[in-house]
């Protein structure tokens, strides 16, 4: 069956199948469970109106049970476990744990993450932050906001290529089509790899999620910043303050709940990153990080208990995050 017509008939199914539920749901309630009739026909009525919203979420609160919380349940089932061989499992307590942080692997990518969480995070939100001023003061800003926001649309995997061509090295006498190493061997140094320096090659990692994310963090930082009052700009002015003042001091200050919020999504991005580490040095030359580790010992090593103990410390370090941001924007929310 051609690919168009598939997606046609799941389309019709999808769509058909929710108005169904819908219909079918509420003939059943209002007609069978509590009928609009007899005396208790008030009672009944508001029963159903109690009953109706949740009937209409059940389906989606399924879904979220059936691919959020079910993955994180077996997934700690999981860490505590080993195989048998010959099939089957065992427990074994917190042992995948404890092996995990014996491993100088795991404690490489906490390092580097945490390089990661306090590098990316902080560059992406200030260029962001200075993007956003910058194209607001220009006649052509949405033509630079419209670049510097395109590499968003580009998957990290397609970034990770990208870049990867910018770090690419060729040997000393050949014409060399890394940017990098042209420069470097136009002011007269060797041709270097960069990927293979321990430290430095995160550092080069980083800068493909700085600059994927600082397209994000530039449309929400200017529109924070052209919901700034003008009345407070303009006293600003009148009371003598440079535009530097007026910037650090006037408009920083009433959009700091939304870099905070640019802050720590970013953070969540970094905690989570894997395909542009996997793509380019698969974590190899001290770059290695948590989800990178964690696909090695799952699916390369086949280890699924140490494995998963890393996914479940990915989501306790994750977890306080989106805690936090829920909290956050429930308080701006009243």
């Amino acid at each position: 069956m051609h690919p168009a017509i598939q997606g046609l008939i799941t389309i019709v199914i999808g769509v058909g199948g929710c108005i169904g539920y819908f219909y079918f749901s509420n003939q059943f309630l209002d007609k069978v469970l509590f009928p609009a009739r007899g005396p208790n026909a008030g009672r009944n009525i508001n029963r159903a109106n109690m009953i109706r919203p949740w009937l209409f979420l059940f389906p989606a609160i399924v879904a979220l049970g059936l691919y959020l919380a079910y993955p994180v349940v077996e997934t700690l089932r999981l860490s505590v476990t080993e195989r048998i061989p010959g099939g089957g499992s065992e427990f074994v307590g917190f042992a995948n744990y404890a092996q995990m942080f014996s491993e100088p692997k795991f404690w490489e990518a906490m390092r580097n993450n945490m390089l990661w969480l306090i590098i990316v995070p902080a560059f992406s939100t200030a260029f962001g932050l200075l993007a956003a001023q910058l194209t607001d003061r220009i006649s052509w800003g949405n033509v630079a906001k419209s670049i510097i926001f395109m590499p968003m649309a580009i998957s990290f995997v397609g970034a990770a290529v990208i870049w990867k061509l910018v770090y690419d090295t060729r040997p000393e006498g050949q014409d060399q089509i890394g940017i990098l190493n042209a420069f470097w061997v136009a002011m007269g140094g060797d041709p270097q790899t960069w990927l293979t320096i321990p430290y430095l090659n995160s550092i080069l990692l980083m800068i493909v999620l700085i600059w994927i994310q600082t397209g994000f963090a530039m449309v929400i930082l200017s529109a924070a910043l052209r919901g700034i009052p003008e009345e407070t700009i303009e006293a600003a002015i009148v009371d003598g303050a440079n535009p530097f003042q007026i910037f650090f001091k006037i408009k920083v200050p009433q959009i700091m709940g939304t870099i905070v919020v640019v802050w720590t999504t970013i953070t969540l991005v970094v905690l989570k990153v894997f395909d542009i580490v996997f793509a380019m040095t698969n974590g190899q030359w001290q770059t290695q990080v948590l989800a990178n580790y964690m696909y090695d010992k799952l699916f390369r090593a086949n280890d699924w208990g140490v494995g998963s103990a890393s996914a479940i410390v990915i989501m306790l370090l994750v977890t306080p995050i989106l805690v936090w941001n829920v909290h956050n924007a429930r308080k701006e929310m009243r």
